[in-house]
């Protein structure tokens, strides 16, 4: 069942939400060679508890940690560990915070040191498709309507839509419904409504789309050992449209990157 959520709880969303995209700011700053992710794992925890959140992941169905962190060719759900980042890796840090009875839940991958172009490519292509597919949270289309313009996104890049993780609805629980899969025909799916939200996570695959997991019983990886990209926003359908509740700016900021990429989605400027 869909839980449409009023203006105010989606506010109290929102400030769950920029947490979330606070803590992956700090994080970004401290992303770099020679880091382990336990270490990054250890900052964040820190940090959403210093802003009055608890960390959404720690315990959620037993999962150990406060953020997933999937470096390389791990898709999500990475335990951090001691292993330290080396130059020309990239790393998925997916991370939620819970405040005021509400989640937030979005990611980023980073780039470390000097990434192969045909990685970068695959960052680009994925945080793109990302955007392509909130133009289409809109009321009025179905939930495949969105997976339908990820997925054409991508493949006609040549790159392998994950299947078996989606998306999903955000709220007082960690995933409610509908489900948003990266995939889909369009007009199919559940009615898109106002007061709906979701956190949208394009999984994108240098290769192709299959998948395995670890014998640790979270770790998904790709099949053929090749990258995989994962790009996560928190969003709002407000008066019909799309709105932004997460957002990447404190990442930029401190990664010194100029974007308007999100500016479509604001019905107000954010103020950082």
């Amino acid at each position: 069942m869909i839980i449409v959520k009023s203006r105010e709880e989606i506010e109290l969303m929102r400030e769950s939400a920029l947490i979330v995209s606070k803590t992956l700011g700090m994080l970004a700053a401290e992303v770099k060679e020679g880091v382990t992710t336990l270490h990054l794992d250890k900052l964040a925890e820190e940090f959403i508890r210093d802003h009055g959140a608890e960390p959404s992941f720690l315990g959620l169905y037993g999962f150990p940690n406060s953020l997933c962190m999937s470096p390389n060719a791990q898709v999500v759900h990475g335990i951090p560990n001691n292993t330290p980042l080396v130059n020309g890796d990239i790393i998925s840090i997916d991370c939620g915070a819970y405040k005021n009875g509400f989640h937030g839940d979005h990611a980023y991958t980073f780039e470390v040191g000097e990434v192969a172009p045909e990685t970068k490519k695959l960052l680009q292509v994925t945080k793109e498709s990302l955007y392509v597919g909130i133009r289409e949270f809109k009321a009025g289309n179905r939930v495949e309507d969105v997976g339908n313009a990820i997925q054409k996104y991508t493949e006609a890049h040549g790159y392998g839509v994950v299947r078996e993780l989606v998306g999903h609805g955000l709220g007082q629980k960690m995933h409610e419904d509908p489900e948003m899969p990266n995939y889909g025909k369009k007009g199919r799916g559940k009615l898109l409504i106002e007061g709906m939200v979701v956190a949208l996570e394009p999984m994108i695959n240098q290769g192709t789309r299959n998948i395995k997991q670890l014998k640790d019983g979270w770790t998904i990886l790709t099949a053929d050992g090749k990258p995989s990209a994962h790009f996560e926003h928190d969003v709002a359908i407000i008066d019909g449209k799309p709105e932004l509740l997460s957002t990447f700016a404190y990442i930029y900021k401190a990664l010194g990157i100029e974007s308007n990429e999100e500016d479509e989605f604001r019905k107000v400027p954010l103020v950082i």
